[in-house]
Order: C-alpha cells, then structure tokens, then sequence
C-alpha cells in the first residue's frame, strides 16, 4: 500500500482533488498542497475545514514549491513522506514532476498531456513526444505512473475500453462528446486555464479517422447530438489528449472528440484569433514593453475558480461507441452527468473542475490500495476500467449507460459478468 498525497497545482482542479482526497484520507494519509503561491493553498485547506470535508486526523499542509525545479520537487516529496503525487498545475509541469518521481519512486499521476511552452498543436501522437519517451525509467524505477487522469482524458478513455471489453465483439468507432450545459453568468470566460483552454484550438486540431490521423480547422465540423439530460447539443469535432493514446492502445479505426461550444463563445474566440490576441509569440508595445498576447487575455479574463458560486446547469460526458455484436449492429452510450450548483456545495467548485478532479483521486485511491499500482507508465485504457467505474460511483461520479435495454447506472461488476455468461444480480435501473 501507499500512502500520504502531494498535490502539486491550487486551481480549480487541485481544489476539487484536496477536497476529495481529504475526505478520504483514512485510505490516503496525510494530504500536501504545493505551488508557487503559497496562499492559494492555504485558501483551499480553510476551505476543506469551513466545508467539513477532512474525514478522519491527519496532516493538511500547504507548501510554496517551483514545480519546474526537479531538486526541490524530491525534496519535497521525501520530506512529507508523500508516496503518491497527483500533478494538477500547468500541463508545462509534467516532464519535471514526473522526474521528480522516477527518482524518488513516488507513484505519479496527471490528467492532461505535456505541453512545451513555445510549441502549440504538434504532430502526433502526441504522448509519444514527451510522456512515453519515460517508459523505460519509469519501469527499470518500479514507478507507476497513470498519465491523464481526469475525466477527458481519463474517464472516457476507462469508458471505451469497458464499452469494447463488455458490449461488442467488433467496434467501428468511438465519439466522445463533451457538453456543458451550464452558465456563468459572464459576459465570456473559459472553465478551466484560458491559456491551456485557448492553445486546443488555435492551429490544426486532429482526429483519428479510417486508422489514421485528419487534420481539421476548429470549427469545421459540427454535429447535433441528442443527449441525456442535457437534451440536443451542438458540438464541434476537435483534437484531445485521450485520441492519442487511444488510437494505439484500442485498435479502433474512428476515435473522435466533440467539444460543445455556443455562438457567442466562436464568436468572440474568432475575433481574439484574427486580431492576434491567442497567440503565444511575443510582441513589443510602442512603449517597449514585451508581452504574450495570450497571457494577457488569461489575465483579464475571470479566473476559472470564481465562476463556481453562480454556476448553474448540468455537464455530459461520455462515449458513443457503434459496432457489431453476435453479427448485429450494436450502439451503447456510456456517460455522466453532473451539476454545477451540487458540486459547489459539495467542494465549493463548478462541475468541469469537479469532474477532472474526482477521477484523479479515485486513480490515487486505487494506487494506494494496490489495485492499479502497477510499478510501470500507463494511460487509463491499459488498466481494469471496472474498480475505477465502481469507485468513482462511490465518492460522486455516477457512470450511467443508455444502450437498446434503456438507461440505467451501470454497475460495471455485474454488467461484465452479465456479458460474459456469468450469474449476475444485474436489474435494469430506469430514471
């Protein structure tokens, strides 16, 4: 077993996670948050203790910490013992965390892929240009290291290969849709880092299409879905991080991502890329000062945190896979839907936050128990999907399916077993 958690960022992400870990911290241990601004992490320990959300004793601790500097991220991690760390800052962080925990024999765990500053959109695949190139250390060290852990990449990439594994004998493709339903009640802003957010979409994006990879324009192609809950959406095929692990590790010839997205967001986006303003290659002011356009729309826009106290509106996310089963067409949606104003409550965040954050400590979890501690680097669709299904539908994160048999919460247990021949309990739940 391993214990004691550093989490490494104070977003809105790491808020979620500190929250969720906190409230399972019998299993995990003592809980340390680091980042380069020490008082962000003490907001978010108040903020654990005004919501009641540490469940039994244990060390709750901020630290300031440079996370680019390898040394004192060892440091760090030997000095608060912490065998487990879930790295939610900036995805620019991830090659030196993840050094960190090679050479301490921390278990590592993010949930999007690295970027390099000064690089947007580059060839694919893209874990193959950073994160896999760690393979070898990561297995000659016994380390394990679970790469993009949240929900898209994350979830979705556990509910695809469950979907394969338990419906169908043979899949011809797999679309992920993303919808927020939500609103803000800002005139615009970006659910999570405008920076991170503005860098998917402002050169080609790519899709896996026919068993190889299509370069698209944003905002190409679109699609109206008919959804659960959230009812008819609008979405745009778009590039993600989970395509580029999927790809190789499922053998499914179609694997698409689908962002929704509403006007008014295209059209003030468009005006920001066609006056510059997104890009991340410095210019000079007539007063000489130089600066990064996309870092300045970053600062004046809302930090994505505080839309959290006004966020009403529910979020879906899942995978529509098609394919054959017993020589029939088969179509099966595997999904969740979560809601802005419950999570505020909950943790005090918004539903995007919550469901990248919830993922990554179910995985932490599942690491301190031995389940997905696998001492090697994996992406979420190389491990058993069904404890990672079941617990996230524990701690607040409830997997449903709509299939020809209706919609009901999946129980991913009986489900499988039920597929395989086995005696199950499994009962349709309807509503």
């Amino acid at each position: 077993m391993k214990r004691n958690v550093l989490i490494i960022g104070a977003g809105g992400v790491a808020h979620v996670a500190a929250h969720k870990c906190a409230q399972n911290n019998i299993l995990l241990g003592d809980i340390h948050i680091a980042s380069r601004t020490l008082s962000k992490c003490e907001a978010i320990i108040a903020s654990i203790k005004e919501k009641g959300n540490q469940c039994g004793p244990g060390l709750l601790k901020a630290h300031q910490l440079d996370a680019m500097d390898v040394e004192a991220t060892k440091a760090l991690i030997r000095s608060t013992g912490s065998q487990i760390v879930l790295n939610l800052g900036s995805p620019f962080l991830n090659m030196s965390v993840l050094q960190a925990c090679i050479e301490t024999g921390a278990a590592y765990l993010d949930t999007a892929i690295h970027e390099d500053p000064a690089k947007v959109c580059e060839t694919p695949p893209w874990y193959a240009n950073y994160e896999w190139k760690r393979l070898e250390d990561c297995r000659k060290a016994g380390v394990t290291a679970i790469l993009g852990v949240g929900f898209d990449p994350g979830v979705v990439n556990a509910y695809g290969r469950y979907g394969m594994d338990t419906y169908f004998d043979t899949v011809e493709s797999i679309d992920i849709i993303d919808i927020n339903a939500g609103s803000h009640g800002h005139y615009f802003a970006t659910n999570f880092d405008p920076e991170i957010n503005f860098r998917e979409f402002t050169e080609t994006v790519w899709s896996w299409e026919d068993g190889k990879w299509k370069a698209n324009q944003m905002f190409e192609h679109r699609k109206e879905w008919d959804l659960p809950v959230v009812g008819k959406s609008t979405a745009y095929l778009t590039g993600h991080d989970e395509l580029h692990s999927m790809s190789k590790n499922l053998g499914v010839k179609n694997i698409r991502f689908w962002m929704g997205f509403g006007d008014h967001y295209i059209n003030v986006f468009t005006v920001l890329k066609n006056l510059g303003l997104l890009s991340e290659k410095p210019v000079r002011t007539a007063e000489g000062l130089e600066v990064v356009p996309l870092k300045v729309v970053k600062a004046v826009l809302p930090d994505p945190a505080s839309l959290a106290p006004n966020y009403t509106g529910k979020t879906c996310i899942g995978d529509l896979l098609k394919g054959t089963k017993n020589g029939k067409p088969q179509e099966v949606f595997i999904y969740n839907i979560s809601d802005h104003a419950e999570a505020y409550k909950e943790v005090g965040s918004q539903a995007i936050s919550y469901t990248a954050g919830v993922p990554a400590v179910a995985a932490a979890m599942l690491i301190a128990d031995g389940v997905w501690d696998v001492s090697r680097m994996v992406n979420v669709e190389e491990l058993d999907p069904k404890p990672f299904i079941e617990l996230m539908n524990r701690i607040g994160l409830v997997t449903r399916i709509r299939d020809a048999q209706g919609d009901r919460v999946l129980d991913p247990h009986a489900e499988a077993d039920a597929a395989a021949g086995k005696p199950s309990t499994l009962g349709v739940q309807a509503g």
